[in-house]
């Protein structure tokens, strides 16, 4: 479990789950993978089997240890809803995400088929949020997947941003975006960015745009740092209103609270 992690739109990591296998475009230059996989053959580390899938039970009871409230992205370094983890896996997790209602727990998966198939065997407290991935117009059948699943807040991550994106947001309740970063990243354009913030702005669901990722907003290489964050002069950090705590000022991370108002 890692707090204060570096990821713009959470707080905190929690991997009861590592490793993944590809499954689209958007995995080509996995940060994940790239990173375990520095670490493979090294004796006694925790990536020692690099990024093949694991399940990890002791790391279970996590968040329960820590007592003060936090945003927390539910494997980080992997899918929950991977093909490998099995059902009984995925209830604990759940399980430990219905005890620790302190925390808000955002699940992220690119396996939406699966998550529409077990979603209506899972709890849905208001305490965890859920998403899929859509990096292209290939992909947004992933949304119509989504849309089945009983979650208090439903979210779409377009991340890393490959193409133009025409949206059905209905029932979508918070829409991130950002562009690739790593030695290997594919320029995104500043009309698709454009494109999901005003898609965003006409259907009233919050837009956080994450990064211009390796590539500026004229597409020269600087680096992520460099590029930064801002979107027509604007850094744009809208959080969904839904919230299982009772102000959403006490949602939102204290660095980016200040950053730009809720839609």
């Amino acid at each position: 479990m890692s707090d204060n992690s570096s990821i713009e739109w959470t707080e905190a990591t929690w991997n009861p789950v590592t490793g993944c296998t590809k499954v689209s475009p958007g995995c080509a230059h996995c940060y994940a993978e790239t990173f375990a996989e520095r670490f493979r053959g090294v004796r006694g580390h925790p990536y020692e089997r690099g990024f093949d899938l694991q399940l990890r039970p002791e790391r279970l009871n996590q968040p329960l240890e820590w007592k003060r409230l936090r945003l927390i992205f539910v494997n980080s370094m992997s899918d929950l809803f991977h093909p490998d983890v099995p059902f009984g896996f995925i209830r604990r997790v759940f399980d430990t995400m219905v005890r620790a209602d302190w925390h808000t727990f955002q699940v992220l998966t690119k396996r939406s088929e699966r998550l529409g198939e077990l979603a209506s065997q899972l709890p849905w407290p208001k305490n965890v949020w859920v998403g899929v991935s859509v990096e292209n117009q290939r992909w947004t059948s992933r949304i119509d997947d989504l849309r089945r699943v009983p979650a208090a807040v439903r979210f779409l991550s377009c991340e890393p941003l490959l193409g133009s994106l025409n949206l059905d947001l209905t029932g979508i309740h918070w829409v991130i975006a950002g562009g690739e970063s790593g030695r290997r990243a594919r320029p995104m354009r500043r009309v698709w960015a454009r494109s999901i913030r005003d898609q965003c702005e006409v259907a009233g669901v919050p837009f956080f745009f994450k990064q211009w990722g390796a590539h500026d907003v004229s597409g020269r290489r600087l680096g992520k740092n460099r590029s930064g964050r801002l979107l027509d002069g604007r850094i744009w950090s809208q959080f969904p209103r839904a919230s299982p705590v009772k102000s959403l000022a006490a949602t939102v991370p204290p660095r980016l609270a200040a950053s730009a108002p809720t839609a």
